[in-house]
């Protein structure tokens, strides 16, 4: 590694030490009852505790498989939509209340009627994560579609391309930055939405791990399933980063 990357990494690491010392003296600092804040090193010990014997794994995968499942469901059928509706105008006139009026809405707050029409099993969690994935990324979608200018269709009408090249050769790629921010930002509202999915009688999972956990006050296991969702989330959006990198390597920029 380079210097440039040695300091990346450096000025990367740097937060993570600073809130791991502010932890600790939030807890050595008498203004909190230790036993409500268990130390860094006591929730790394049950990390790995819960991880060799409690099946930590599997929580993981199940959370992870949900997300994911939910996410590409929500963002495939969230790109057709927000492009109609960023490219023509009266489609989005026309739908634009109603989408703000339902992505205004916590998925939490639906999960009775999700139990009632779809019951308890994985299908209801998925429809949580697929409505929340879907309105986030149709907003940024058609966000994004709408701002397109059109001189670059006007550029390829006056170098005499026909609306399936234009359409082939102009507006896809134009499109492809927006599709990818709408899954980074479905990606967010995934993970923030786990929790509130899996409160429907979800057995395994990081989220019902959570909530097994506070109903016995466990702390050290609560914060063991905060910080794996934030990290699994983290290190999802470092890999959509870097594809996106690969994918656009031909869009300017201002910042490197």
């Amino acid at each position: 590694m380079n210097g440039a990357g040695l300091r990346r990494l450096g000025l990367g690491l740097i937060p993570w030490i600073g809130a791991i010392l502010l932890w600790y003296a939030v807890r050595w600092s008498g203004f909190v009852n230790v036993s409500l804040i268990p130390a860094p090193h006591q929730v790394a010990a049950k990390f790995f505790e819960l991880l060799t014997t409690e099946g930590l794994l599997i929580d993981i995968f199940v959370s992870t498989r949900r997300v994911f499942l939910g996410v590409a469901l929500g963002i495939l059928v969230a790109v057709p939509v927000g492009f109609l509706l960023g490219w023509y105008r009266p489609a989005r006139t026309f739908a634009d209340p109603m989408i703000n009026f339902f992505r205004a809405l916590p998925p939490i707050a639906l999960i009775p009627l999700v139990i009632v029409y779809f019951g308890v099993d994985e299908i209801a969690k998925l429809v949580i994560l697929f409505y929340a994935s879907f309105f986030s990324g149709v907003i940024v979608m058609y966000e994004g579609v709408s701002q397109i200018t059109p001189l670059y269709i006007r550029v390829a009408q006056a170098l005499g391309a026909n609306q399936a090249e234009i359409f082939r050769k102009v507006i896809i790629p134009l499109t492809v930055p927006h599709i990818l921010t709408a899954l980074r930002v479905a990606l967010g509202v995934a993970w923030a939405t786990l929790v509130a999915s899996e409160l429907i009688a979800a057995q395994r999972g990081l989220g019902a791990m959570i909530q097994n956990a506070s109903t016995y006050f466990l702390l050290d296991v609560i914060y063991v399933g905060i910080i794996c969702i934030g990290l699994i989330a983290l290190i999802m959006d470092l890999i959509l980063r870097k594809i996106t990198a690969r994918l656009l390597v031909w869009q300017d920029r201002a910042i490197a």
